[in-house]
Order: C-alpha cells, then structure tokens, then sequence
C-alpha cells in the first residue's frame, strides 16, 4: 500500500513548483531551499499556490489516496497563507475553506457550519462566487470587494473522467500593494513637475533627475547621473558658502535660498534650491532631494521694478528717490569722517526753446546725451541724478576736510562740466549748442533737512542764471531771502493771469517832423497790493514759468482788438502798433496760426501790425524763423529787430531775414553824446539799415540833442520821453489829440 504523502511532502512538491516558476520567471536570486516554509507559503500564494493546490490533489489522485487523508496537512498550509481559499464542488457547495477566507466570507461561522453547505446559504457574497466559478481558467482578476482590493485566481479540477470536480479561488487582499502603486504613480508625477529635482545617495552622487532638471541646466539623465551636483557650479560662490549650506542641510535637514549655477551651455543663472536630507529609521541620511526652479524672468522683473522706482527711464541715471537715500548715506559718512560734499544743481539754459521748436524727441536725446557727458566728469564713487524735466544733480563725496580746499575741488568739477557740456551736441541731422547754469552747495555735518540742502543748491543755481547762465555759483545765504520774494511774485503773478489784472501802455513813436506815425505797446500788472509792478521785475519771472505764452497772446489780442478801433478814428486810422514777442512765444509750433486766428477774430488790418523781436530768438532754428516770418509777411505783418546790437546777430543770415526796421538800443542812445563807443554803434546800426533798406528807429530818446544827433547821421523816427511816456489807453488817446 503506498504510504500517505505528509506535509512535508507537499512542501517539497510546492518547493518543487516554486523552483519551476521562479525559474520562468528569472527575477529571483534565492532558490526555493533558502526559504524557510512560512515565507516559501507566503512567496507567491496567487502564482503558485493555486497551481500547487491542484498538482497536489492529482499527485494524491494518482495515488488513489482519499483527499481526506491530508486534509489536516492542506489546511495547514492553506490556514497559512495570508490569502482567502475556497473549494466548491460541481454544484456550489463549500468543500473547503481556510481561515482567511473563514474571516472574510462567512460571518464568523466555522468550518462545520461551512463546509458541505451550498455556498448561497452560507458566504456573504455568494453571488460573487458564484461567478467567479463560472470562469474560473487559472487567470487573474482584480475586483473590489468588502471595501478591499481584492485579486482573484480561480481554477477548476477536473476527476480522471474529465469531469469538473471542483473549484479552487485563491483571494488575495491587494489593497496595501494599489495603496503602494498609487503612491508610486502620484510620486512618479509630481517628479515630473516643472521644477527641476535631482535625487543623490549619501555621497551626493546623482541617481536621478527629471525632465525638468534637463530642460532648464541642458544636462541629459545620462549625463547627470554618476555625477555630483558641482557638475553646476558656476564659480560664483566661494566654498564658504558651500560649507555653510551644507552645514545647515546636516543641521536642519534642509536647505533653500538663491544660487547660481551654470547650464550646459555655459550660461550662468539664479535658481532658488530647496535640498532635503532624507534619513531612515536611524536618523542616518540615506539620499538628498534637490528641488529648484529657474528664476531668471523674476531676476530680470525685479531689477525692472528697481530700475523704474530708483533710476531714470530715459537717461538710465539714479532718479530723486535713489539720490536722497544717497545723499542721506553721504551725509551720514561726512558727519564720520569729517570731509565735505558737495551738491552741484545743474539746469539747462532755454532748453524749453530747444522743446517748443524742435520737438521733445530732440530733446530727449539732447537730455540722454548730457547724461553721457556728465557721467565722464566725476569720480566712481560720486552720483550723477536726473530730477525731472532738464535738472541734474552732482553729488561730489571725500572732498578735503577743508572747506576752502572742498570748495576748490567742487569748482574744479564744475568748470569741467561747464567744458564738457558745452560742447556742440548733434540730435539727429541738427547740431545744437547748450549751456548749463550749475548752482553749488557743500555739506559736511549737515544738521538740517535734505531738502533744505538740495534747495540751497538749487538756489545757487538760480544765482548763476541771473549772472548771465552759462557759469556756475556757491550757495550764498543772502538767496534765500530774494528766492523767498520770487517764490511769493510767481504765486501772484500766477494769480495776476487767471483774475486779469494786466493793463496795456501805449508809448508814441514820432517822425523827423515831429509826426505821430505808430505806437508800441508795452505790459504792465496793476497788483492789487503792490501797485504798478515794473516790467523788469515780472517779465523774466514769466518767461521762466512759461507764463510769457498766455501774456503774451493777451497782449496780441488786446493790441489788435484796439487797432480794429483805431481804424474808425481819423486821427488814429493810419498809426501802426508795434507788439513785443518772446522768443519762447515766437518758437510756438503753432505762432504763425495763433496771429492769424487773432487777426482773424479782431478784424485788425495786418498792414498796421509790426512785431518786435530780440535778437536772442535768432539763437535756435534760423530756418524757422525765417519761415514763420516770411509766412506772417505775406499776409501784411511787418517786422522790427529790437534791441539791435545787444545780442547775437550775424550779418550772414541778418540779411536773409524779411525785416522791416532796426531798433537802436536805448542802452546806446543814453550815452550817445559822451560814449564814443555808443555813437559808433548807433551810426553803425544806421548805415547797416540804410545799406540793407531798412527803416531804423531809436527808442530811449530824452533829449533833443539826442534827436538831433541821431537825425544827422540819417535816423528820423524815435521813441521816448522827448516825446511822450508810455501811457493807459485814454492818456495816450488825450496826447493824440494835442499832437
């Protein structure tokens, strides 16, 4: 009688069976001797198991061996497994369950109340059993099943008739292992990120990268692996840094902060790093994980975002803002060290000229050019600033200790600038020469405001207008009074044009024979307070304001509404009225409209308007001077050169101007009968008119032995007190009338 197979039998047919399919398989190194019994049982029990369970029933078949003969023997290793077993018959009745499936499937009930039970009355999920019997073909499935994730190894056992006998389904709680490969696939994702990670060992060296890593360093996966993340470095840090970086990973398990490294393409750039120490259950570090992202684009927005609140758009030089937190750092060295600054307060003379006739793009690039030029004359560590509009400031810093040695220094730099930025400019196809006006003020233990130091300067520089521009000035503490009263004149001067409180003066302009020919019209403010305000005390007031435009229309319009009136009256129809035009009013891109559209609207007669120029509107645009006048002649406007002789006039392109006058200078008139010099000018002026055929007139004339002075060498038309004294409208209408 053959001997009735033991556990131990059936171990080493499973062993047997292991061998087999691990040998398939060909991914396991141990051999099925090495494992103990407990862990060969729970090796593979869905691949192996199942398969097993049969090989042992047809082993025992083949014996003629009843089942039941080793069934205490199955069960143990059945009861071992840490997966569920069910054995149905042929008709769905339970032959045999182990102790997992006990738990899972039929309510705590026990093998007696189980096994021989038609599996409907006895298993919670009998339908399912049901199913899984009916294609069971030895094939896995997964199903989720009691909240678990479940996969199923069904198989059919056939008797030696061929006969389905029974059907064994392995179940196997795979719920951990999607947990796992659900984790995996969220990890593996989120190492697909757009920041860039690199995974080392201890020993920093690469094990893996993502794709990121590759697209923002250039370096491959194959490339970067095996390596160390030096393979980045860019040189920009020293190993100070390194170590302390390091240190603090050791320390604090992490990392992160601003670095830069070095792309493949040998392009240096700013990531921010994040790097984690990873550590086992030891507290030993195992691998350190390298996040970081390419900041690059922030980089260059930040600096755009300091470059617009700290320094000038145009010019690229430090704004108000950068140059006071300069100046408040200087201040603060200069109360250390005991050594002077210095603040040089730099205006561009009649650069709104330059604007209002050839255009802000002109001016621009003659503002951008004067940047350059004053950046080339100061040291380093001094500050060159824009303000606004055509103002500069230079902040000199470590002069002498000093004062008149500082002061000395500081006049140095300035009489460079004032050579530098005196040289011709070319904007464009136009050449152009500007002069700056330089107010200076110095410091060394300031103890007032900044904005008291940059008024001082700025003070200096008005100084040094008045003195003629082009020169440059010290802060002298007697300003502030005088900057105070222009201060207060501007307010009511800007006051004086909104209420309307000009009034016109007419001055009489007589013939040889003592006929009234024409009258100028002259400016004057009637403050409520301060009485009849003198001309040269608010017109260049208004000129530097800009104040001059709106005047001066008023002036135009008011002086051909009166014409228009004049010319009903016998005795006044035939005078010509002379108008005074600012250079800054006459540059208007729009002037020749502006006097047409006044001519327009009054109904005055062209013929009998004349406009007196200065000769400093000759300074700028020859050309269109030329042009304007020229327009404005053709429609009957007439022409006087003002102040002839005192300013900039060329006989080269004197001569190409549509003129109709010359007006001798009072300053020459006054001394004409003891000042050779101004009796030489004026008969030069006369023989100038008479050569070129133009009348000549000379205003300033209070005496008679000046009329006839003037008369004998060929001028016979004046202006003066001789004559008259500019007078309001009704006076002068009164001495018409006793002419």
């Amino acid at each position: 009688m053959t001997p009735t197979p033991s556990k131990q039998d059936a171990l080493r047919y499973i062993r047997a069976k292991v061998d087999q399919l691990l040998a398939v398989m060909g991914t396991c190194p141990l051999r099925s001797e090495e494992l103990d019994d407990d862990t060969l049982i729970a090796l593979d029990p869905i691949g192996i198991i199942a398969e097993s369970f049969q090989q042992v029933i047809d082993h025992l078949n083949e014996t003629n061996q009843s089942l039941s003969i080793v069934t205490d023997e199955i069960r143990a290793i059945l009861d071992a497994l840490g997966a569920a077993v069910v054995v149905l018959d042929g008709n769905d009745r339970v032959d045999d369950c182990n102790r997992v499936a006990m738990d899972w499937f039929f309510g705590g009930l026990n093998r007696a109340q189980v096994v021989g039970h038609p599996a409907a009355e006895v298993c919670t999920c009998a339908g399912e059993l049901s199913g899984i019997r009916s294609c069971a073909d030895g094939s896995m499935h997964n199903v989720r099943l009691y909240d678990r994730d479940i996969q199923i190894v069904a198989s059919k056992i056939f008797d030696k008739a061929g006969h389905h006998a029974q059907t064994v389904m392995l179940f196997t709680d795979i719920s951990q292992r999607m947990q796992t490969e659900e984790a995996l696939r969220i990890a593996a994702t989120a190492f697909e990120v757009q920041e860039g990670m690199t995974i080392t060992d201890s020993a920093k060296v690469i094990l893996r990268v993502n794709k990121a890593f590759t697209e923002i360093t250039g370096y491959s996966a194959e490339e970067a692996v095996g390596k160390t993340p030096s393979l980045l470095r860019s040189g920009h840090h020293d190993a100070a840094f390194y170590a302390a970086m390091w240190e603090s990973i050791e320390r604090t398990g992490t990392w992160q902060g601003e670095i830069w490294n070095r792309r493949k393409t040998g392009e240096v750039y700013p990531e921010w790093l994040i790097v984690t120490a990873v550590k086992n259950d030891a507290g030993l570090t195992t691998h350190y994980v390298g996040t970081f992202t390419d900041v690059t684009s922030r980089k260059k927005a930040e600096d755009e975002i300091t470059n617009l609140a700290f320094y000038d758009p145009l010019t690229g030089l430090p704004n108000r803002r950068l140059l006071i937190d300069r100046l408040k750092q200087a201040l603060a060295s200069s109360t250390r060290s005991l050594r002077h600054g210095a603040l040089l307060f730099l205006d561009l003379d009649n650069f709104k000229t330059l604007n209002d006739t050839r255009g802000h793009d002109i001016g621009d690039l003659l503002l951008q050019q004067v940047a350059q030029r004053l950046s080339t004359c100061v040291r380093e560590g001094d500050t060159v600033a824009r303000l606004g509009g055509d103002e500069f400031v230079v902040m000199l810093e470590d002069l002498s200790e000093n004062v008149l040695e500082a002061a000395t220094q500081t006049e140095i730099v300035g009489e460079k600038i004032l050579a530098t930025l005196n040289h011709i400019y070319h904007l464009h196809n136009y050449a152009h020469h500007s002069t700056p006006s330089i107010g200076i003020t110095l410091f060394a233990d300031h103890h007032g405001t900044i904005d008291d130091l940059l008024k001082r300067a700025d003070l200096a520089m008005y100084q040094s207008k008045a003195a003629g521009r082009n020169t440059l000035r010290f802060f002298d503490p007697t300003m502030q009074a005088v900057v105070t009263t222009r201060a207060a004149l501007e307010a009511d001067l800007r006051e004086a044009v909104q209420k309307g409180q000009f009034v016109l003066y007419y001055q009489a302009q007589m013939d040889g024979v003592g006929r009234l020919t024409g009258v100028e019209v002259l400016l004057r403010w009637q403050h409520p307070l301060r009485g009849m305000v003198s001309p040269l005390e608010f017109i260049p007031l208004a000129e530097d304001t800009g104040l001059i435009l709106p005047l001066g229309h008023w002036v135009l319009e008011t002086a051909c509404a009166q014409l228009t009136v004049w010319a009903s009256q016998p005795e006044m129809a035939h005078l010509t009225v002379a108008v005074n035009v600012s250079a800054r009013q006459f540059h208007h891109a729009d002037f020749v409209d502006q006097v047409l559209a006044v001519l327009d609207k009054t109904g005055a007669n062209p013929q009998r308007l004349k406009l007196e120029l200065t000769e400093s509107l000759m300074v700028d645009d020859v050309e269109d001077v030329i042009a304007k006048m020229t327009a404005l002649k053709a429609k009957g406007v007439s022409f006087s050169l003002d102040d002839f002789g005192t300013g900039y006039s060329s006989l080269s392109y004197l001569k190409r101007l549509p003129l109709d006058q010359l007006k001798i200078d009072q300053g020459f008139v006054r001394d004409i009968l003891t000042d050779t010099n101004d009796s030489s000018i004026a008969k030069m002026v006369i023989a100038l008119a008479e050569s070129m055929g133009l009348a000549v007139i000379a205003e300033g004339v209070e005496i008679e032995a000046q009329k006839d002075f003037l008369a004998s060498h060929g001028c016979h038309a004046y202006q003066g007190y001789l004559f008259s004294r500019p007078l309001p409208l009704g006076a002068f209408e009164e001495f018409v009338k006793g002419v």
